[in-house]
């Protein structure tokens, strides 16, 4: 029987302010990137001590592999960053060396698009050589994934209900991407239009509309399902980039603006694109848009992140189970 392992795929994060120029060219592929930048992402880092990405992670490897002991799936579980150590293409080198023959692959991304899912999935494939992989790409439907998130979003909604003595609005939130880059086959539109665009066709097909949009707002309805105390939900993507061109909206602040237009004095942001705290839960969130937000006169609060959420675990032992069971 051939010997069978996991791999988990995150993003990956510096330990140092002083890492972060090397981080920021893997992100960006080596492109030049303007000294302005790299200095505003050191100060974000400065501001909030240090991005526990990494070690989050690895915790969360080994509930996973525990989850898969009990299910009856004795496998060890590896973990390999796309932008930082451990790289993706070490691990699975890692992987082979230790007589690794399948493995089932499992990206801590749950909304699939070529902009995450995708490059992981080259990277795992450049060094795969004869190691077989299962790889799961888009999980943002499975139930397990939704009960994680809303676990930690009644905890959050029942505390401002004893607070305020009502429920607040939800803002849900997920990474943006630059427009082009979901867009492939999409017509033209306006630079000026910072929106999603949804057209028809086959999502598996390459001339076919990226799903990251759609599966980013699937979770967000998902989650909204399950928290009975939920007057209304709104969806944004926060953390747009530097670079030109238009990126993936509306923006928080864009939605910020809307709401307390409407009168809304209070809200609670959930992150539903992210499964564990960094830089952009811990400055973007916590930091710049509760301070954008109290400008406004909104009190904005945010549930605890996944991280090392059992639930969260036995999700992601599921799918690992799954591809596991598909490779053998």
């Amino acid at each position: 029987m051939a010997k069978q392992a996991v791999l988990l795929l995150a993003h990956g994060t510096p330990e140092t302010a002083g890492q972060i120029p090397e981080y920021l060219r893997n992100v960006v592929s080596g492109r030049p990137m303007p000294q302005h930048v790299i200095e505003e992402i050191q100060h974000r880092y400065a501001l909030i001590g240090r991005s526990p990405l990494t070690e989050i992670t690895l915790e969360h490897a080994r509930l996973v592999e525990a989850e898969l002991a009990r299910a009856g799936h004795a496998v060890p579980v590896y973990v390999g960053m796309r932008n930082w150590r451990p790289y993706i293409t070490d691990v699975v080198r890692r992987m082979r060396a230790d007589g690794v023959e399948e493995a089932a692959v499992v990206c801590l991304a749950p909304q699939n698009s070529r902009t995450s899912v995708g490059l992981y999935h080259r990277a795992v494939m450049a060094e795969a050589s004869l190691l077989r992989f299962d790889f799961t790409d888009s999980w943002a439907a499975h139930p397990l994934l939704a009960e994680a998130f809303a676990e930690r979003l009644r905890i959050a909604q029942a505390r401002m209900i004893a607070e305020t003595g009502s429920p607040a609005p939800l803002l849900f939130t997920a990474h943006s991407v630059p427009t082009r880059t979901v867009q492939a086959a999409a017509p033209q539109s306006s630079p000026a239009e910072n929106h999603p665009r949804h057209w028809p066709g086959d999502k598996g097909s390459g001339s076919s509309p990226d799903p990251y949009a759609d599966d980013a707002r699937l979770t967000a309805s998902l989650v909204a399902s399950l928290v009975p105390d939920t007057p209304a939900w709104h969806f944004a993507f926060q953390s747009q980039g530097a670079s030109g061109g238009p990126w993936l909206g509306p923006t928080v602040e864009e939605t910020i603006d809307r709401l307390a237009a409407q009168g809304v004095t209070k809200l609670i942001l959930q992150p539903v694109g992210f499964l564990c705290d960094h830089v952009e839960i811990l400055y973007d969130i916590d930091i710049a848009f509760k301070q954008y937000a109290a400008a406004k006169g909104i009190r904005m609060e945010r549930p605890e992140s996944l991280n090392a959420s059992p639930t969260l675990a036995r999700a992601v032992a599921d799918l690992a189970a799954k591809g596991l069971m598909r490779l053998g």
